[in-house]
Formats: structure tokens, sequence, C-alpha cells
């Protein structure tokens, strides 16, 4: 393998695991979801409740972004797939430590969603991994993206989406990667 190749190659996955570095200690803690005006701007369907949808900012030519969000259903579900105009795609992935090593993989049966439980996917753990982007992410913006459960409607959501550094909340007790 080439320098080059092998180059390109370390700046991919450093880049992929950089969206999914849990945020700054002292980072600012948003809104809280159980805010009634926060959780309807994010949107709510039948049975599931979203809140605190946010994608973080990508580095310039990022071949992927993290996207995080709350979600709790009224009686139990499974959030399925997750589409986007903003990305080629997006994969729903979890994030495991086993023997020392962080180890990032595809959930294609989706998320669990327990009846009356929040589920986070948040920065080190359970995310959204959107490939692809069309254009940069920058902090500012908003992302529309499609949830669709098995069995509640699909559901539209604007991901805010927040600086690279310093503004995400903490991932509550993962010290990185």
């Amino acid at each position: 393998m080439s320098r080059s190749t092998l180059f390109a190659a370390g700046c991919l996955a450093a880049i992929a695991l950089a969206g999914c570095q849990p945020a700054s200690e002292g980072a600012a803690t948003p809104a809280s979801s159980a805010d009634p005006a926060a959780a309807s701007s994010t949107g709510a369907a039948q049975g599931v409740q979203v809140s605190d949808a946010w994608i973080r900012e990508t580095p310039p030519n990022a071949a992927v972004a993290g996207g995080y969000l709350t979600l709790r259903s009224d009686a139990g579900d499974r959030l399925v797939a997750v589409e986007t105009s903003a990305s080629a795609s997006v994969e729903i992935h979890e994030m495991s430590h086993a023997g020392g090593v962080m180890r990032m993989r595809e959930l294609a049966d989706g998320v669990e969603l327990p009846a009356g439980t929040d589920v986070s996917l948040r920065p080190g753990g359970n995310h959204l991994m959107f490939i692809g982007p069309v254009e940069p992410v920058r902090a500012g913006q908003t992302i529309e993206a499609t949830l669709r459960f098995q069995n509640a409607p699909e559901q539209t959501v604007q991901f805010e989406v927040r600086p690279l550094a310093g503004d995400a909340p903490a991932a509550g007790g993962h010290s990185g990667h």
C-alpha cells in the first residue's frame, strides 16, 4: 500500500471516530427535554416523542457526521431507519467496549424503544451515523431527517447542528475512545 493510500485511510478513520467522540467536560447542557416547547419543536408522533435532536459539526470534507437524539415511546417500539436528503445514507450504530477497545457496528434491526423509557442516542454510545454528507455540516444549520419506526408513524425531525467542540452535551460517564 502506498503512503498516500495509508494516509488517506488514516484520515478517514480519524474523521469517522471524531463524530463519535463524547463532548468535552464542562460543555453546555441543552434545555431539558421536559420543556413542552422544546419537545414540540423537535417532533412527536403518536406514541413516540423526540427531543434534543442534534448533529455535531464536521471538519471540512468529512465522510460522516454523528447524529444524536432522545426517544420516548408510550408503547414498546423500535427505531428501524432514518432517511435524509442531506447524506447518502444514515445508519443506526452501537458503540461498545470489549477488552479495552471501542467497537462500533451498525444495528441492522434498529434500536429498541421500551415503553415509557427514555432512549438516548449520544456521543460515545448508540448514535446515528450520517454517511456521505452532500455538503459540509456547519454549526447553526438544521438538517431534516425522517425517522421510521416499527409501529408508530414515521416522523420528520429537525436536527440542530452544534459546534464541533465545546457546546455539545457531555456523554455522561464516557471518558472517550
